[in-house]
């Protein structure tokens, strides 16, 4: 456990990676607080319009964290498995504990504890920008509410799994260039046209949900994907926990997937 830490802190990819998440949120973050702050009267006024209750705006700025950040704990846990096999990092660890398993299983811990660690960065930047912007615009930033920490919680837990999918995924994938451009292609492009697709009949909404971004979104409880997006009015999701339990179950698959292939093989 303590050789994996010392990896992951002793490179600078974790806190890089940890500044752009905090510029990239903050101004999501910000630029959603401003304008569903400032618009919200004048959709309460159009019956046409979709509809964004005040008492719902904080939710949906603070989970901007993982609506448009959940790429970069996963991105980081893929870079952590990834890297050791393209600097051959992963033969003396090997040397020095031969049991495979074991070593996945501390990287998997070590980049859980970042992963939430992102979360927190994360959260610094979504509320810290958003709940000012949200009281210039005359909105509750809702900071001394419970469901609101609650939600932090939630934010916090999924980031963590979604680092440790990441090391499922790199773990599967062990070449850098190609595991990046899955993670990029399937977050980006993939999955948000499979979200819009299955949302289209009720029958295939039952499947969609279980997408590893729906199931996120379903462990957070907000996402101002799921409250504009395709089928927001009456969209099927599972409840928080059954969310969680899914991408728990992506990030198992993932990895004793890789642990029974390219973990498996010698590093050279």
């Amino acid at each position: 456990m303590r050789s994996e830490t010392l990896k992951l802190v002793t490179v600078r990819l974790w806190w890089i990676l940890a500044l752009i998440l905090l510029g990239y949120v903050g101004f999501t973050a910000g630029l959603l607080a401003g304008l569903f702050g400032a618009l919200g009267n004048q959709l309460a006024a159009s019956p046409g319009a979709p509809q964004l209750p005040p008492e719902s705006l904080p939710a949906i700025v603070y989970s901007t964290t993982t609506a448009v950040g959940y790429v970069f704990p996963l991105i980081f846990g893929a870079l952590a498995v990834t890297g050791e096999f393209r600097y051959q990092t992963l033969t003396p660890t090997f040397l020095a504990e031969p049991r495979r398993g074991v070593v996945l299983a501390a990287k998997l811990v070590v980049v859980g504890v970042a992963g939430a660690i992102f979360g927190v960065v994360g959260l610094v930047a979504s509320m810290g920008i958003g709940a000012p912007v949200l009281a210039l615009t005359g909105n509750d930033g809702a900071l001394g509410s419970s469901e609101t920490w609650l939600l932090a919680v939630r934010i916090v837990l999924a980031m963590a799994l979604w680092a440790v999918i990441g090391v499922g995924v790199g773990s599967l994938i062990p070449n850098q260039i190609a595991s990046i451009i899955v993670v990029l292609a399937f977050t980006q492009f993939v999955e948000p046209i499979l979200r819009f697709g299955t949302s289209i009949w009720d029958w295939t909404a039952q499947i969609g949900q279980f997408l590893p971004g729906s199931a996120g979104d379903s462990l957070v409880g907000a996402s101002f994907f799921t409250s504009f997006g395709a089928g927001a009015a009456g969209a099927v999701s599972l409840e928080w926990w059954q969310g969680g339990l899914v991408l728990v179950a992506y990030a198992i698959v993932l990895s004793l997937a890789g642990l029974a292939t390219s973990w498996r093989r010698d590093v050279t």
